[in-house]
């Protein structure tokens, strides 16, 4: 990844009434001096006022970031509590607060204290508490950046993170969110993305290996017709596995897409067949992901098995099984048909993002990855962080940070009646449609 990091006019009618009193009756020196100077008067008082009250915003805005800011101050603290509620009432503060705001600057002077407080909660916490550790540690470091800080912090804790995620005897729900820490720390910063094999292994490499471990339990045999099964706490597992692999592939060389592309490729499109909806999701997108790479190493790439491919993928894009939850089919099918459309024509769904003033368009597999990677981890902060975050705006090529003014975001938002005359003229437009399309009368074609 690259390093980052309104003014008071005189009122229009007070000159003209001097200047027409002045003409019926000639007033004295002493009196146009008394007027001018009241006149005056009130002006700078009325400025002054303003001036007051843009300060004492200035003053409550201040002192209300103090507020946060000591607030926060307490929460680290209480990481290191001897007590578990403490400790995750405190971490989940953290966890919201992360998400939210830009926090670089409060946090570079207390990343230290901070990770070594999360580092004793990954060791001697269970299950909750190793969960929103390891979420906390994510945040920490898409807040540090790409730089040497979050570097610092992201290698500090790697080896902690992978001996949860293997360990088999560890809480699901710990070795879900390591997984996902794992791939996105490593994303963010990994200094190291080499992964020609050697001793020790660089950061990406040994990430890779340890999510493919994870992940590839869920792979059937080749050959074989039965899936493999599993809890459904480990299929999500599997799922978070699959979601971090398919992420730090986006940051692979191409050098070795090749190699990756003929160890995997014929493994992943078995995972279709797996019992849990958002693990065949997860896969197929994935599929698609690597059908990207590979056009993009070469134009005319080919594969072997792809009318195969396809015919699975149909399926599953027109799935209408009644043992399967209506939402589950609802999105699979959504999901699946745009993977078919890409592996078919190579056209791929554009979503398009607004936040603020502005607006970023998601038209590939690898922006669609790793946005969907940001906003899981972010939530509702993702547009915050898109408008703010330098590292995210680096990301997706987005420049510095937008300078506005309360004025400008004020004269950007849309009141709340031309938000109602809108909806009126969309609601009456389709309920015209809907007339046409039901009227018995209407002509068939």
């Amino acid at each position: 990844m690259p390093r980052s990091r309104r003014a008071h006019g005189a009122r229009r009618g007070g000159r003209g009434a001097r200047s027409s009193a002045k003409a019926e009756s000639p007033a004295s020196d002493d009196e146009t001096a008394s007027e001018v100077l009241s006149h005056y008067s009130s002006a700078s008082e009325s400025t002054s006022v303003a001036e007051e009250g843009t300060g004492s915003e200035a003053v409550d805005e201040q002192a209300q970031q103090e507020a946060e800011e000591d607030k926060l101050k307490e929460c680290i603290d209480h990481v290191s509590d001897k007590s578990t509620k403490t400790r995750q009432a405190a971490l989940e503060s953290l966890r919201l607060a992360f998400s939210s705001k830009t926090l670089y600057d409060f946090l570079l002077e207390r990343r230290l204290t901070l990770t070594d407080s999360l580092e004793k909660c990954l060791k001697k916490g269970k299950g909750d508490e190793q969960s929103l550790a390891a979420s906390v540690l994510t945040l920490l470091c898409l807040q540090m950046g790409s730089g040497p800080e979050g570097e610092e912090v992201f290698r500090s804790l790697k080896p902690l993170l992978i001996g949860i995620l293997t360990d088999s005897s560890a809480s699901p729900v710990a070795r879900q969110s390591c997984a996902t820490a794992l791939g996105v720390c490593c994303y963010v910063a990994a200094a190291d993305v080499e992964v020609t094999p050697r001793p020790g292994g660089g950061d990406l490499a040994s990430c890779l290996a340890c999510l493919e471990g994870i992940f590839g339990t869920s792979c059937l045999e080749e050959g074989s017709s039965v899936p493999a099964h599993h809890s459904p706490l480990l299929q999500t597992l599997h799922c978070c596995a699959l979601q971090s692999w398919s992420l730090l592939l986006t940051i692979c060389p191409s050098s070795q897409i090749r190699q990756i592309l003929d160890n995997h490729l014929p493994k992943l499109p078995l995972l279709l067949s797996s019992e849990d909806v958002n693990l065949r999701i997860v896969a197929g997108e994935t599929v698609a992901l690597l059908f990207e790479l590979a056009h993009e190493l070469e134009e005319e790439f080919f594969y072997a098995d792809t009318d195969l491919l396809c015919a699975k993928l149909k399926a599953l894009a027109t799935d209408s099984n009644k043992y399967r939850a209506k939402t589950d089919r609802r999105k699979q099918r959504s999901i699946f048909r745009d993977v078919l459309r890409f592996i078919e024509n190579g056209e791929c769904h554009a979503e398009s993002i607004k936040f603020g003033l502005e607006c970023m368009y998601v038209d590939s597999w690898v922006r669609r990855r790793v946005y969907h990677a940001f906003k899981e981890l972010l939530g509702s902060g993702v547009r915050h962080h898109l408008q703010n975050n330098e590292l995210l705006r680096e990301i997706f090529a987005l420049g510095p940070p937008l300078a506005l003014d309360a004025v400008a975001l004020k004269a950007s938002k849309i009141s709340r009646f031309e938000k109602h005359l809108y909806n009126s003229a969309a609601f009456k437009a389709r309920t015209k449609a809907r007339s046409r399309v039901r009227d018995k009368r209407a002509d068939v074609l």
